[in-house]
């Protein structure tokens, strides 16, 4: 009897530890993902307003080409961050009542995890940028390398050494439970 409870392979959700079907797991990713990106879209929405605000200060017209360069890139990494981790809400929109939520779960959390990739990115172009403004040597590259490394290891090095200590976290496909 098919009750629903399979997952996006067909497989049955019983080995998964909850009680529930295909689209209440949908909508519960769905609203675990909308809290994720509350965070994250704060974050953004904050860096990116500094950033466009920076062009019109009067110190600006004073920065070196080099600085200058690291600021349009810092701009453009912002606005691309902005785009993808505001995407899953348009994703959402055009899709919602027509029966893909799984899907679209699917892959606004690969559009989420993106968006993090790219505010990774982010600010460490804008921390490089006020460094360099801030030190004048190469001191700044070492304290943004060092803040780059630690970011990516509370980002991504955690989450994944815990998912590989977990015997819950992922199947024997490499898939998520």
């Amino acid at each position: 009897m098919d009750n629903g409870r399979t997952d996006e392979d067909g497989r049955e959700d019983a080995h998964r530890g909850r009680d529930e079907t295909t689209e209440e797991r949908a909508d519960r990713r769905w609203t675990e993902l909308l809290q994720e990106l509350r965070v994250a879209q704060t974050g953004v929405q904050i860096l990116f307003g500094f950033l466009l605000a920076v062009v019109f200060q009067p110190r600006f017209t004073t920065l070196a080409d080099t600085d200058r360069t690291i600021y349009v890139v810092t701009v453009l990494l912002g606005s691309a961050t902005a785009a993808a981790l505001i995407g899953p809400v348009s994703y959402h929109r055009l899709l919602t009542g027509r029966h893909l939520k799984p899907e679209t779960v699917v892959w606004a959390s690969r559009l989420t995890l993106l968006g993090l990739v790219l505010l990774f990115c982010t600010m460490c172009s804008a921390l490089l940028l006020i460094m360099r403004v801030a030190l004048h040597n190469t001191l700044a590259l070492w304290l943004v390398g060092g803040m780059a490394l630690w970011s990516f290891i509370c980002w991504f090095v955690f989450p994944a050494w815990a998912m590989a200590r977990s015997p819950n976290g992922r199947d024997g496909s490499g898939r998520d439970k």
